[in-house]
């Protein structure tokens, strides 16, 4: 069965967030590991934790794909707001051992015009401290749009943090992956839509699909290379949808979404909805849409 949820609260506590998963008929979620647009973070509560490992091991769940503030950029050209995102990160990766062997997802960070090259070895330097060998955690780098100056807009900038890594730390390489986002990669430029073997394949050449452990699905407002990320539901897109503001995608309705859920290289990774909805209700609906396919 296809392993998929979306992002929940984390407000009431991670037990709170298994019992809203089940409501849903999800097998895995995203959480924050504290507030997306600033630093506060709720204090670590043990038991809590546990309840939501039983009911996880309970109901064969899948593994969790947590997902750091969007104000972290490792990146930055001001040190205080590397050392902020590192610290936090380091925080976040020490509370995530309550739940070991789930994901911890991130946007690598924009350079803000001091060049992807220094922006990578800046990433680079950030991972090496804020990781430590004995993680059991795996860190999941995101594929970006490109908007602005964002890097990981290409399979080879994330290639290159990794390899970056893995010079300077080969101890903590292994702790490392990728989280493919569907409307990011499409918007980013590669045909998803209508090439997504080639896609995949372009994947493994540069990075390895042994290091591909999640994906954000999502439909994208934009044709493919807007460099704009924009998030639509599946279905009403131009991955999912046979038109788009009068505009024809050249998809067939649904069957990229179809291929993709059922692609060799996806199918068995965790799947995460990140679609605009104003309840769970809606999220449900694209789960059992997700699965039918």
């Amino acid at each position: 069965m296809l392993t998929i949820g979306c992002h929940l609260s984390v407000s009431r506590g991670y037990e709170a967030m298994g019992r809203a998963a089940l409501s849903i008929a999800a097998n895995t979620f995203a959480f924050f590991t504290r507030n997306p647009r600033g630093g506060s973070v709720r204090p670590l509560d043990a038991a809590d934790a546990a309840a939501l490992q039983a009911i996880m091991d309970e109901h064969a769940f899948g593994p969790l794909v947590a997902h750091a503030p969007y104000t972290y950029n490792l990146a930055s050209a001001k040190e205080h707001a590397r050392e902020f995102a590192r610290a936090s990160m380091a925080e976040d990766l020490e509370r995530m051992e309550a739940l070991p062997g789930n994901y911890y997802n991130f946007h690598p960070g924009a350079h803000v015009g001091q060049g992807a090259e220094r922006g990578i070895e800046l990433i680079v330097e950030a991972l090496c401290e804020a990781m430590v060998p004995s993680l059991h955690t795996t860190v999941l780098l995101e594929t970006m749009a490109g908007k602005g100056t964002e890097i990981g807009r290409s399979f080879k900038e994330l290639a290159a943090i990794i390899d970056g890594v893995q010079r300077t730390r080969p101890d903590l390489a292994d702790h490392l992956g990728v989280c493919l986002d569907t409307c990011h990669v499409h918007d980013a430029g590669y045909d998803i839509v209508h090439d997504l073997d080639g896609v995949l394949a372009e994947f493994d050449r540069v990075v390895g699909l042994d290091r591909l452990h999640a994906v954000h699905i999502n439909d994208s407002k934009n044709p493919c290379g807007a460099h704009r990320d924009r998030h639509a539901r599946i279905g009403e897109g131009f991955i999912g949808a046979t038109k788009v503001a009068g505009e024809t995608t050249g998809s067939d309705g649904l069957a990229a979404f179809a291929r993709i859920v059922n692609h060799p290289a996806l199918r068995d990774l965790p799947f995460i909805l990140e679609t605009p909805h104003d309840d769970l209700s809606g999220y449900a609906r694209e789960i059992a849409l997700l699965r039918s396919l």
